[in-house]
């Protein structure tokens, strides 16, 4: 191969229009873009593509997909019928382009048998091993083109309006994952290939006339092209196919059955082009650096700054010898944007202050999380009144307004949440903290720089003129173009997922030395990622064997992470900040939770690599009205799943025995446990308590003594959780939600009384004494970091929440469902944690209570 094809591109397809405009400091409302200003991504055509190919190719539609003539798919009642027409001839140009890169791919593949023949001979052309490096998963994505053309394809040719494909892509887009590994490979399999047809001529003659068979209605029959421009070709591809996702999408009516399924399919391409993007892009150039090199763009996006004591939103940009931190500039609709720049430091003078150094560093002021609660109902409100309206099909100015309230409460959001502190210190003097939600997000911004620190870097100050060109450049060249909230999401696009996800984290493999190991799994949720759960540490081992299961609340979510660390036992390393991670990074690796793949009743295995490391994982995901069920239990010998009046009646107690053991040991052993009743326990703990209890096996007590301190606190919170009915039962779950809505402060003090006077006895017995051991449990707050407020949100919904025959009627949407009801769930609960001691005989005593007395 005498010619040296530059690294591949892949222009970003961000379709995002008009949720560009923000204002950094979160001052002033999104303004939408003008009529007209959208910008289509350009197509970056294959830097060594043949002249016949280009030519012919563009003939039969190998370029974009065909764009809207004047005419075409406007003006009111043709829109619909029109768009279907569109529809097609997107499809057809689709195809005709798909046909030509099947043909691609297999004149790719033809030599690859005769070659596979050769190298178990005397005289190999190539090594098996140089074979299987330069058709690295060609055959995979063939066949998957082949499937996919094949399936469209009789669609296409007998075309029917109500025709639907949107599975087809959706599939489509599910198995990108073939073309990461694909484009991981893309350097070395042309590295590879450079090299065996420097050193053998058999090969050199192969790769560079390769024959591709001309379309079935054309006049050519086969063109010739060199295998470096055909290994090029899948990388084009994933870009054509994100374009004509968008085309499809502009040209089917929002009530089609495709239209979910091609927003999702957009969705998870452009998620893949973004991930991508910065591994194979060079060509996103700045000035250039002191020695003369061009400076390039490898990583941009949105952080918080604490900049003097308050938070501000930045957009942040790395470039190949210099970190710029920049605001948008607010300008006028219409108007060129432009970013401000609050500061820069050269990578020459950059280091990251160690956690000692670094005591000196203002202190991050953390919201209280019941704070973050409250905005993340708040939002969750929002989002279902939205809904309505929409199904209502209310005023556009009234979503607006709600849209507008949604996206402020969002960016609060995103402003205030994240507390791990990322410090960034220049050489000369200053220092810049930045606050992350996710120590994933912090080891990559980390690890980005450290990667370009390794080359020799030069110290620099740029003119201000120097600075006003880089600074220019940012808007071009970002590739973030949106802050990451929700409502800055098309209507349609995949809300994510509401439920559970149970995750089994088994083992982990590859390490080189012995260590002390344990792993994190985050998910996102509001835009954002936090961190959900912790595996315990494993002792000097190579091959750790965790086996623990987690349930971790998705709202929202789209993405899995899934985070190896080596504990840090030093103690002159340990921060008094709270927030401060000094743990090491062993790896990191994250997958998408594909909403088809991921709600099965099965587990699902997976393994996620990290450099070198494997770490083997199980899944299984239980929407939000699946877990919302209360199954009675099929034994009534047990204590989980039996109505608590029986237990009691059957122990002669007056609070079940598994109630008083749990808060017993909790209250002695856990009570200033960070985040008790919140951090999941092991799944498999709780299973085995949970089997000791129904059996009333006589070693409980032994076993509580040894357990693990968040599985007991888990077990008492999954009792309630089965009971057949509510501790509150399903009768007065109604008139619960009427009283805590009262305003006149005596009404609902009355009410709320009256309610729990009409408790059945075991049922108010057990609801007291569980009353005053969260209120025992709130007093540590400053240590355990759970508030009335925080012990409310996990207990109020396990305690209220109605059974499947009750609940049926309030079921809508998942997360309408949830946000509405669950926040009443909260503030019950939360009415009588802040409530005086309530005592039984008082209560029973006192048909009015406190009733002129408020």
């Amino acid at each position: 191969l005498p010619r040296r094809s530059p690294a591949p591109s892949l222009p970003l397809a961000d379709f995002n229009y008009g949720a560009d405009e923000y204002d950094a400091e979160g001052n002033e409302e999104p303004k939408a873009l003008p009529e007209g200003s959208e910008t289509m991504p350009y197509i970056d055509e294959s830097p060594t593509m043949s002249p016949q190919l280009s030519a012919r190719g563009q003939e039969s539609g190998d370029g974009v997909s065909p764009t809207p003539t004047d005419g075409l798919g406007t003006g009111g009642e043709r829109e619909a019928g029109k768009g279907l027409e569109m529809r097609k001839l997107v499809l057809s140009g689709f195809l005709a382009s798909e046909e030509i890169y099947i043909n691609q791919l297999e004149a790719l593949l033809l030599p690859m048998k005769p070659l596979k023949a050769t190298a178990t001979t005397s005289q190999p052309v190539l090594t098996l091993q140089q074979i299987e490096t330069i058709f690295y998963k060609i055959q995979d994505i063939y066949e998957i083109h082949k499937e996919f053309y094949d399936s469209l394809c009789p669609k296409v040719q007998q075309w029917d309006s109500n025709i639907t494909m949107g599975h087809l892509f959706q599939k489509l887009a599910s198995q990108l994952g073939v073309y990461k590994a694909f484009v991981d490979n893309y350097k070395i399999a042309l590295e590879t290939a450079e090299k065996c047809s420097q050193s053998n001529y058999q090969f050199q003659k192969i790769s560079e006339e390769l024959k591709v068979k001309g379309p079935k209605d054309s006049k050519e029959s086969h063109a010739s092209v060199t295998m470096e421009a055909l290994l090029y070709k899948p990388i084009d591809r994933v870009t054509r196919s994100t374009l004509v996702l968008h085309d499809l999408l502009k040209h089917t009516p929002a009530d089609h059955p495709d239209y979910p399924l091609l927003q999702d399919a957009l969705r998870i391409s452009q998620n893949f082009l973004s991930s991508i993007n910065e591994d194979i892009d060079p060509r996103r150039t700045a000035v250039t650096t002191p020695k003369g090199e061009t400076r390039q763009l490898v990583k941009d996006g949105f952080l918080v700054e604490l900049s003097e004591g308050s938070r501000k939103l930045r957009h942040v940009f790395l470039f190949t010898d210099v970190l710029l931190c920049a605001k948008l500039k607010k300008t006028a609709v219409g108007k060129h944007q432009q970013y401000d720049c609050k500061w820069y430091v050269p990578l020459a003078d950059l280091v990251f202050p160690s956690p000692e150094e670094s005591e000196h560093c203002p202190q991050v002021h953390v919201i209280p999380d019941h704070e973050l609660e409250d905005m993340k109902m708040k939002i969750s409100a929002i989002k279902s009144e939205v809904q309505k309206e929409k199904a209502n099909k209310g005023q556009s100015r009234a979503i607006e307004r709600l849209k507008k309230k949604m996206f402020e409460n969002e960016f609060w959001l995103l402003l205030n949440s994240p507390a791990i502190p990322f410090r960034i210190h220049n050489r000369n003097g200053k220092s810049y903290l930045f606050l992350l939600s996710s120590d994933y997000e912090r080891s990559e911004w980390r690890e980005a720089i450290q990667k370009l620190q390794k080359k020799d870097l030069q110290a620099f100050v740029l003119s201000s003129v120097e600075l006003q060109v880089l600074t220019g450049s940012c808007f071009k060249l970002r590739t973030v173009h949106n802050i990451p909230v929700t409502s800055n999401k098309d209507d349609d696009e995949s809300p994510g997922l509401y439920g559970f996800l149970h995750v089994i984290v088994h083992s982990a493999k590859g390490f080189k030395q012995s260590a002390n190991l344990y792993c994190t799994l985050e998910v996102d949720s509001f835009g954002y990622f936090v961190s959900k759960a912790k595996t315990r540490v494993f002792l000097d081992t190579t091959e750790p064997q965790w086996n623990e299961e987690f349930e971790i609340e998705l709202e929202g979510s789209q993405s899995l992470r899934i985070l190896c660390y080596e504990k840090c036992y030093d103690k002159t390393k340990l921060n008094k900040d709270n927030n401060e991670i000094v743990d090491k990074i062993m790896g990191k690796g994250q997958i998408q939770l594909d909403p088809q793949a991921v709600q099965t009743k099965n587990w699902h295995m997976d393994v996620i690599e990290m450099n070198g490391i494997k770490v083997e994982f199980s899944m299984k995901f239980t929407s939000r009205d699946m877990s919302l069920k209360r199954t009675p239990s099929k034994k009534q010998t047990g204590v989980f799943g039996v109505k608590i009046s029986v237990v009691t009646k059957r122990e002669r107690s007056k609070v079940p025995y598994i109630v008083r053991q749990c808060i017993e040991e909790v209250e002695k052993r856990g009570i200033e446990e960070v985040g008790i009743y919140r951090i999941s326990g092991v799944a498999t703990d709780i299973q085995a308590l949970k089997a000791v209890f129904d059996a009333n096996n006589k070693d409980i007590l032994v076993m509580l003594s040894d357990m693990d301190i968040n599985a007991i606190a888990g077990t008492l919170k999954l009792y309630f959780r089965e009971l057949p009915e509510p501790l509150l039962t399903d009768r007065l779950y109604p008139a619960f939600m009427e009283g805590i809505a009262l305003s006149d402060p005596a009404a609902k003090e009355n009410c709320m009384m009256h309610l729990l006077r009409s408790l059945p006895d075991p049922n108010l017995i057990t609801f007291l004494f569980l009353l005053e051991h969260l209120k025992r449990v709130a007093e540590k707050e400053p240590i355990n970091k759970m508030s009335l407020h925080n012990l409310a949100t996990v207990f109020g919904p396990t305690l209220l929440r109605p059974s499947e025959g009750e609940s049926k009627a309030h079921l809508t949407l998942a997360s309408d469902i949830w946000s509405h009801d669950v926040m009443a769930q909260v503030q019950v609960l939360l009415y009588y944690l802040q409530h005086p001691p309530i005592s039984f005989t008082e209560l029973k005593r006192n048909t009015l209570y406190f009733s002129t007395d408020v």
